[in-house]
């Protein structure tokens, strides 16, 4: 999609459609109220005979219209002005794009962003827009013999008032570009099966990544990782029969030498829950559980194409759990790379146990903060469902700046506790500490885990169960956090809108 800014008045446009918004009980919004001025009061007419009535999902095309000088007009109703809000905007945005997808136009400029939202600017206004339009326009259909047309429109241009600060509004178009196509990459690596999607692709992924954006790529292989002491997250390994990766990407825009950002995804490219076997029902699903390991690749596509002004280096511990005969039995005890042993109690918590050895080895940057990004707990779907990110922090300043970035892209966050009360239900009789903690708070003793592997610098942790993926009808990768995360370094680098 080629998106564009035009400093113009929608009544004065030309081309294929334009598209406006109607408020419910018929109020035109600002935009088609000056259409409806020029054209001799035709909306008003077609309000009135009730043919578009603003609800929130409704839509109406319109040709014909006198004096104006575009093909067609698209009505978008907004629902309720008083409950008009982010997530009001963005479902009218979809609903626009699935229009226009249906009615075969090429080109279409949208004053859907020009009307109030809260304390919201223009420029956020345009970039969750393009965000939002590229994520519906997206299509997964590569295994399909024939797979359905893509949308006619190719080009789309936002209509601003020449008041409008033009370079601001310019930075949020790429903003918007760079953050959708990180959010597509990591959709398109989630949605690939197990047999595709394997720790080596992922490794050459990353590889081609590295070569396309500019950056440094090393790919560890398991004599590497045995050499290095990666016990726990080669236990993982044991019942497979891919070969497991360890991928370090390393993207320098600031300071040469300076002290890196860093983040670590969770790779399991599918989880069948190992020896403890995972009900049948929905496993497919497994496939998604690497999606840590997309949005942190995804993440880094956005910064690289940004050329944010910051050091950020992503490490993704990659490989699948299986069943096998040399598959790791619950009660078997593994020495980890910071020297801790653990007790395997259950071979389906098998995400702290790559992603512990991943935090240990950062350590060697010297990391000015460290984030980790997994699929770890259902526990934490139960606890906040597929609407927030589950966030645990040992650092007050990292978790504010992350809930701020949550909101700030609409792609939030809720914060959850760290006590050292929960840490008890992780003793072991045998090791230092065992990898679950029974049933109760399960995200949270999950993130206690893995924080005794996170002491040495600022870390967060992105617990992301429950919204990496959707099922049902809808079923597919989201893509997130690739937006929170994006935003925040965006704020990191001064780039904040």
């Amino acid at each position: 999609m080629e998106f564009s800014i035009k400093s113009t008045r929608p009544e004065k446009q030309r081309g294929a459609c334009v598209v406006v918004g109607i408020f419910e009980t018929r109020e035109p919004s600002d935009a088609a109220r000056a259409i409806d001025k020029l054209c001799g009061d035709y909306l008003t007419g077609v309000l009135k005979r009730g043919d578009m009535d603003g609800k929130l999902g409704s839509t109406l095309f319109l040709r014909e219209i006198p004096a104006f000088k575009a093909e067609r007009l698209l009505l978008v109703g907004l629902g309720r002005k008083n409950d008009f809000g982010e997530k009001e905007f963005m479902a009218a945005i979809r609903n626009a794009v699935k229009a226009l997808g249906a009615s075969g136009a090429k080109e279409a400029s949208f004053a859907l962003t020009g009307f109030p939202l809260g304390k919201r600017s223009s420029a956020w206004k345009i970039r969750q827009a393009v965000i939002n339009i590229s994520d519906a326009l997206y299509r997964f259909d590569q295994f399909r013999k024939n797979a359905a047309d893509a949308p006619a429109f190719k080009k789309l241009s936002f209509l601003a008032p020449p008041s409008d600060d033009a370079k601001k509004l310019g930075d949020a178009l790429a903003q918007g570009q760079a953050i959708a196509d990180g959010v597509a990459f990591a959709r398109t690596l989630g949605n690939l099966p197990g047999n595709v999607c394997t720790p080596t692709y992922l490794a050459e992924t990353a590889l081609r990544l590295a070569e396309e954006e500019g950056v440094a790529c090393q790919v560890l292989e398991r004599d590497d990782m045995k050499k290095l002491g990666m016990n726990s997250l080669l236990s993982v390994a044991q019942g497979s029969h891919e070969p497991p990766k360890f991928i370090v990407l390393s993207y320098e825009g600031g300071k040469a030498g300076g002290r890196p950002f860093v983040l670590v995804g969770k790779g399991i490219t599918f989880d069948s829950g190992g020896i403890s076997l995972k009900p049948g029902e929905g496993m497919d699903e497994m496939k998604f559980d690497m999606s840590g390991a997309a949005s942190v690749l995804g993440t880094l596509l956005a910064v690289a194409r940004l050329k944010l002004p910051l050091n950020l280096t992503v490490v993704v511990p990659a490989t699948e759990n299986l069943p096998g005969g040399g598959a790791t039995r619950p009660g078997d005890i593994v020495t980890s790379l910071s020297g801790q042993t653990i007790e395997i109690l259950n071979t389906d918590a098998e995400g702290r146990l790559i992603l512990c050895d991943a935090l240990t080895y950062v350590e060697r940057f010297n990391p000015e903060l460290v984030i980790d990004v997994a699929t770890l707990t259902g526990a934490c779907v139960v606890a906040l469902g597929h609407v927030a990110t589950g966030l645990f922090a040992n650092n007050e300043r990292l978790a504010l700046d992350l809930a701020s970035a949550g909101r700030e892209s609409f792609d939030r966050v809720w914060r959850l506790p760290l006590w050292d009360d929960y840490r008890d239900s992780l003793k072991s009789n045998f090791a230092d500490l065992a990898n679950v903690g029974g049933r109760p708070a399960g995200s949270i003793t999950a993130a206690c885990f893995l924080s005794r592997f996170a002491g040495k610098y600022r870390w967060a942790h992105l617990d992301i169960a429950g919204t990496a993926w959707k099922s049902g009808v809808e079923k597919g990768s989201t893509g997130r956090p690739v937006p929170l995360l994006t935003h925040y370094f965006l704020a990191r680098a001064g780039r904040s809108l």
